[in-house]
């Protein structure tokens, strides 16, 4: 298949390619994709809500992705909305069915302490509101326990959200278990699937899923397009008001070229998926296991066997992730640390302080996500250089 450009990089008169190792955060627009969405730009330009021949093209399109990504996950055409990325598709699916579920007087949501920020801020948002909100913990490997779901459900429960794979240790969630516990109890369930999609199989009738996120840069589609699928039947409140688009719930005219890459984009992912999913299995071992011998005391973050393809997520002694991380980009490598930088200092990971981890443990953890351009040359590359970094940046802390 196919593989991305190299980026090069110039360093002491010689040309490097630069590796990029944080396919979790974002993913290039692949070729096809880019190629898909070029007409609709200038020349299939079209409002898809109007009815003369340019915007029934337009029209056209939009339905024609619907139904890619509907396809991708199992589900009807007509149960997919298109959002602007998957913390949009979130804070709707939260805050669309609040409203309809508090008229029957379910005012109690269940949700995880490893959820993204985009639900958990939005779970903050509603208890302001008046809601009560259950936060599930996980075990030493980031899975929540489905009769822990099972416990925290009362009469007044509305709505569950259990994320299908964590977006920083890659940790799948027994999400069809827990939606199936959800049914029997006659509650609703919602899954951020923004990590899963395109990565693993995604089956809304599998998971018993009546909401479920997702977001097209995520699988080499464009950034700020995604998707919410919403089960028929199940009520919502309008996300957006002052339009038809999207049956009414979310107006606005639609991201015409970027619903085009992102529908494009995920047909070929799920065409490609049990191959790619196999290879980056096979890169993250080999890139585990390089680590391992060089660094016995290194540890993983995650479940060892239920966790996505491309994630690995590590943690070493005496090392800050924020040094290493710059250390890496230096030599050529693009990561991600396994907390997230914000005002100019490092905040610690929700998700692994909810594992268990230590404060220090946590702020030395790196994230390592690999996609379809990554090699087996990459793979040797990060194994030599990695482990000097670690230890020059071990003496200075020593």
């Amino acid at each position: 298949m196919a593989r991305g450009k190299r980026v090069p990089l110039r360093q002491k008169g010689l040309i490097l390619m630069r590796i990029y190792l944080d396919h979790a955060a974002t993913t290039p627009t692949r070729r096809e994709a880019l190629e898909a969405m070029l007409p609709y730009f200038a020349e299939v330009y079209g409002n898809a809500s109007s009815i003369h021949t340019e915007g029934r093209k337009a029209r056209r399109a939009v339905e024609k992705a619907r139904q890619q990504v509907a396809a991708a996950i199992g589900a009807e055409a007509r149960e997919v909305y298109f959002t602007a990325g998957g913390s949009e598709s979130d804070n709707w699916a939260i805050r669309g069915a609040a409203q309809p579920l508090w008229e029957q007087g379910k005012r109690h949501l269940i949700t995880s302490r490893v959820e993204h920020p985009a639900l958990l801020r939005t779970c903050e948002k509603m208890e302001k509101l008046g809601w009560q909100v259950t936060y599930l913990p996980v075990d030493a490997f980031g899975r929540v326990s489905p009769e822990n779901v099972r416990q925290a459900i009362r009469p007044d429960t509305g709505l569950i959200s259990v994320m299908a794979a964590n977006n920083e240790v890659g940790t799948l969630q027994p999400v069809g278990e827990i939606g199936r516990i959800a049914h029997e109890s006659g509650v609703l369930f919602h899954t951020d699937a923004v990590q899963a999609v395109g990565s693993i199989p995604v089956d809304v009738n599998d998971w018993n899923a009546d909401l479920l996120s997702l977001s097209g840069h995520k699988f080499y589609g464009p950034k700020g397009v995604g998707a919410l699928y919403v089960r028929r039947g199940v009520r919502m409140d309008p996300l957006i008001f002052g339009g038809e688009q999207e049956k009414g719930l979310r107006a606005g005219t639609e991201n015409l070229p970027g619903i085009v890459g992102m529908g494009a984009a995920l047909e070929l992912a799920e065409k490609e998926r049990p191959e790619e999913a196999a290879r980056l299995t096979r890169l993250r071992t080999m890139l585990l296991d390089g680590l391992a011998a060089a660094f016995p005391d290194c540890q993983m973050n995650g479940h060892p066997e239920h966790r996505l393809p491309g994630n690995l997520n590590l943690r070493f002694p005496l090392v800050e992730g924020e040094s290493l991380l710059m250390r890496l980009d230096l030599a050529g490598i693009a990561a991600s640390a396994g907390s997230a930088c914000s005002s100019g200092s490092m905040e610690v990971s929700h998700v692994l302080t909810a594992m268990g981890l230590s404060e220090d443990e946590a702020r030395g953890s790196l994230r390592l996500s690999l996609g379809r351009e990554n090699t087996e040359e990459d793979i040797a590359r990060v194994v030599e250089i990695l482990p000097a970094i670690v230890r020059e940046l071990q003496e200075l802390r020593s």
